[in-house]
């Protein structure tokens, strides 16, 4: 691990000041992935700036009738709370199905959106990989790509995002609060925080240099029955190969959000339309445009076998 500076700050803009006035600063709450990052010389900041002691930890109900999360909030502590399980168990059962419970008891609601990728390439320092060093090329597009990316890729990059939560608050139209430097605040439809690699993979949000996420804001719970279906190699902390967030009325309209496919949670409105008429006709709007590679064309008809099974057991569970 490399030497860097540290400061805690006191106010949310105080924090984002402090990491604007340090080239190469970042934020630290729970560091469940920066400090393993740090480690393996990803990441290798020069200045941290300690954000746990910003009060920004509760959960609170809105005037409109939703929740608003705040940024330190515990993966553990979100899934339990009672307001969450009750009108928005999509987003807990995707946090229980996330990591460890050793982890989740230090993760953050901030940390998790803005963790990044497992992809193996970009952990090992020896291979290629765009998004840990630009211009250097992406070692899976011609490796091991089985837990890859089919949508939203580019010739740059064909990583995913890991993480369960953000599937949950894109299904649910959450809405990222943040501070700016110059103290200015700003709302981000979670639909347009994370961005897909382009020709730029290694800029995988829309944050600016030293804007601190304060909040999560969840709208007024729509009700219906709720689903989070994750597939993966192993039973319990393993990342998605495909992961389905599902929300289905009485009438069948519903709301569909998958994880383990692109390099973000990945939703087309326009496909749920089809809700009424099962899986396949979903599964073929959600996925067209798709690029697999040879090892992970099997996530196609994964989507749509999940996707099934998410939907009987809604349909079971609304009897």
């Amino acid at each position: 691990m490399k030497p860097f500076s540290y400061e805690r700050a006191k106010t949310p803009a105080e924090a984002a000041a402090a990491a604007s006035r340090h080239e190469n600063a970042k934020f630290i709450a729970g560091g469940t992935n920066l400090l393993d990052l740090m480690k393996l010389e990803i990441e290798a900041p020069a200045h941290l700036v300690d954000v746990n002691g910003l009060a920004l930890d509760k959960i609170e109900e809105t005037p409109e009738g939703g929740l608003r999360i705040g940024a330190l909030v515990r993966n553990t502590d979100l899934a339990a709370d009672r307001r969450v399980r009750r009108d928005y168990a999509l987003l807990s059962r995707a946090l229980l199905s996330g990591a460890s419970g050793q982890l989740r008891n230090k993760a953050t609601t901030a940390g998790n959106l803005l963790q990044r990728t497992r992809c193996p390439y970009f952990y090992d320092t020896h291979q290629p990989c765009n998004k840990r060093q630009p211009g250097s090329g992406c070692g899976a597009l011609q490796g091991f790509s089985r837990q890859h990316a089919v949508l939203g890729a580019s010739d740059q990059c064909i990583a995913t995002h890991p993480s369960d939560m953000a599937v949950a608050m894109r299904a649910l139209d959450a809405t990222v609060e943040t501070v700016q430097p110059n103290g200015a605040e700003r709302k981000i439809p979670v639909a347009d925080l994370h961005r897909l690699p382009g020709d730029t993979p290694h800029i995988e949000t829309v944050l600016q240099p030293g804007e601190l996420i304060t909040a999560v804001t969840l709208p007024k719970p729509v009700g219906g029955t709720q689903i989070y279906h994750k597939v993966r190699d192993r039973a319990s902390y393993a990342f998605a190969l495909v992961s389905v967030g599902l929300i289905v009325q009485r009438d069948g309209r519903g709301r569909v959000a998958l994880g383990g496919v692109a390099h973000k949670p990945w939703r087309i409105e326009a496909a749920e339309a089809e809700l009424p008429r099962g899986a396949q006709a979903v599964a073929s709007k959600l996925l067209a445009g798709a690029k697999p590679t040879g090892q992970n064309a099997f996530k196609l008809k994964l989507v749509e076998r999940t996707l099934g099974a998410a939907l009987a057991e809604a349909k079971g569970s609304g009897r």
